[in-house]
């Protein structure tokens, strides 16, 4: 053990705090908690168009709506050009009241913001191989437009309209 490490631990083999360049020992109301215990997060907010209208699936006693959601990122190389990503996300929604609201409501195209959690799975393809598939499980989902399909079908009936 090199001589930093041996400053690092005390004589019990604990990892000493450094407070303003003063070694010291974790206070007594900052002991470990237990794994089961430990704080985490797993939180995810999305941005972006919905790509497919929201489908239900699952059973009748545990239903799900599904839908994908694209969010784009921008590029600028050094030459100038300007390059556009698209990162495709499935996001599943469960809870009641948000699943009908978002079955009932939501379009291909329309504009939301998605918060909620990465949940991670595996399934296995006819051939038998198996694959890991990740989903966003909504927690909230904000609808913040329409689709630009509804908004220029509204905006030429409002020119027509305020012409005739």
């Amino acid at each position: 053990m090199n001589l930093a490490a041996k400053r690092l631990l005390g004589w019990s083999g604990k990892l000493l705090q450094y407070n303003r360049g003063i070694a010291t020992t974790q206070c007594p109301r900052c002991e470990e908690r237990p794994p089961s215990l430990e704080k985490s997060i797993n939180q995810v907010t999305l941005l972006g168009r919905v790509g497919i209208e929201p489908q239900v699936r699952g059973s009748d006693a545990t239903p799900v709506v599904v839908f994908t959601l694209a969010t784009n990122s921008n590029y600028r190389y050094e030459t100038g050009e300007v390059q556009q990503r698209t990162q495709w996300h499935r996001i599943s929604v469960f809870k009641p009241f948000l699943r009908n609201t978002v079955h009932q409501h939501m379009r291909k195209g329309s504009r939301v913001l998605v918060q909620g959690r990465l949940v991670y799975g595996e399934v296995t393809d006819a051939k038998g191989v198996g694959h890991i598939t990740s989903t966003v499980v909504a927690d909230e989902v904000v609808f913040l437009g329409r689709s630009a399909k509804e908004e220029n079908a509204e905006s030429e009936t409002v020119a027509s309209s305020s012409f005739q």
